[in-house]
């Protein structure tokens, strides 16, 4: 398939699921290593960097420092690269695509100048583009954050705060979301010799880190718990009860908080079984009859789970939803419009919650093509549903290599039909 050049694509399910499937590495631990690799001074990328849109974007600007930095959808690096250039030598302009453009960066923007960084906005007040002048000579000292903005903006200071000369103390006021990925980006920094830990001021959490410089080290990025979801979503959806998928280069001891979906996935019907560095999926134990659970630290397997719950006639009940409504697009009314093409009505409650009663419409044609609002999630999460209605069609199916650039390949690998539409 050449990128951009496919419009949709049909695929017909096989038989049974059985395979070996090889995934692609954490975007996630990828993209904090190449920040914190850069601090570092380390020339030599780390290992086993993942291959999709947001690492090589963020591979590419490293490499070429160029005086406009274009990120195109690729979030993280949106974030995370204007934290690392308020640090760095020089004035370049960051953007990226027109949604990008629409995706609110204030927060992160009004804690770099806190700091003492040079920040402007190039059009829209709140909102990327941004033109930064960086200091290497960056104050830093304390700054205050609510807890519920998205991990991404505290990781993004987190990681800069070593190389500032009162390093950072990051106060956080109200509940903290997505605790797990911010741990991740502490154990990664640490690995580099960074000395950031959580503390208590009184009823708030704060992070504190020194200002210790990174030393150089050489690192491995693990596999990507995320991309593992949708495999764990096809042997919940098999028809076949020996449905089987092996997994190398997954953690039992996972920096990962996407792994915790392996519990979420036994409650419907999906054992997990841990064997060394790899992981096996199989049908096992009863289903649950609803669904209530949290995602709150864990909002990028919503989709996946949301979807297998429909297709299994599971009902449920998810909160914790609130960062879905800026993520690549508004993610809980993609899911309420693609779902209602197959029949399923979702409600959704205070921006941050979606409920489903199990009742399901007059079957809708065989030849549903699902929307993918330019987000990797919509198009993964949805191709699987071709296991129980037989055939399913995607739109703009090239973006998956956002964070998974062989999925389509991998899902021929296990019996697929995937025909060019």
């Amino acid at each position: 398939m050449e990128k951009f050049k496919v419009m949709q694509i049909k695929l017909v399910a096989p038989e049974a699921i059985k395979g070996r499937v090889v995934l692609p590495s954490s975007k996630s631990i990828s993209n904090r290593a190449l920040v914190i690799n850069s601090l570092a001074g380390v020339e030599q990328l780390p290992e086993n960097v993942s291959d999709c849109d947001d690492t090589r974007v963020m591979m590419g600007w490293l490499k070429e420092r160029p005086e406009v930095v274009d990120i195109g959808a690729a979030g993280t690096a949106m974030r995370f690269s204007s934290a690392l250039l308020a640090v760095t030598e020089g004035t370049r302009v960051i953007t990226g695509t027109e949604r990008m453009k629409q995706r609110p960066i204030g927060v992160l923007v009004d804690a770099l100048r806190r700091l003492g960084a040079g920040v402007e906005y190039v059009e829209k007040e709140g909102f990327p583009p941004l033109r930064i002048t960086g200091n290497p000579e960056m104050e830093g000292g304390e700054v205050r954050l609510r807890g519920d903005v998205s991990s991404q903006y505290i990781s993004a200071l987190l990681m800069i705060g070593p190389v500032m000369k009162r390093g950072l103390r990051l106060v956080l006021t109200d509940r903290v979301v997505s605790r797990p990925y911010i741990d991740m980006t502490l154990a990664i920094m640490r690995e580099y010799g960074a000395r950031a830990a959580w503390t208590t001021q009184g009823s708030e959490e704060a992070i504190e880190v020194e200002a210790v410089p990174y030393g150089v080290r050489q690192y491995k990025v693990e596999s990507d718990w995320s991309a593992a979801s949708y495999w764990y979503e096809m042997v919940a959806l098999a028809e076949n009860e020996d449905a089987e998928v092996v997994l190398p280069g997954l953690f039992a001891e996972s920096l990962q908080g996407d792994s915790r979906g392996a519990k979420v996935f036994e409650q419907l019907g999906v054992k997990t079984e841990h064997r060394g560095t790899e992981v096996v999926l199989r049908k096992g134990g009863a289903c649950v009859k609803r669904l209530e659970q949290d995602f709150l630290e864990m909002p990028d397997l919503a989709q996946t789970v949301v979807v297998t719950c429909c297709l299994m006639g599971v009902p449920f009940h998810l909160t914790g939803l609130q960062s879905l409504k800026i993520k690549e697009t508004d993610r809980m009314e993609a899911l309420k419009v693609e779902l209602g093409k197959l029949g399923y009505a979702l409600e959704d409650r205070n921006d941050c919650e979606l409920l489903w009663d199990g009742k399901v419409s007059a079957a809708a044609s065989e030849e549903v093509a699902i929307a993918t609002y330019e987000d990797h999630r919509m198009a993964m999460a949805f191709a699987p549903v071709a296991l129980r209605r037989g055939t399913i069609r995607i739109c703009d199916p090239e973006v998956v290599s956002k964070s998974y650039p062989k999925y389509w390949e991998d899902l021929k690998q296990v019996g697929f039909e995937i025909t060019e539409v």
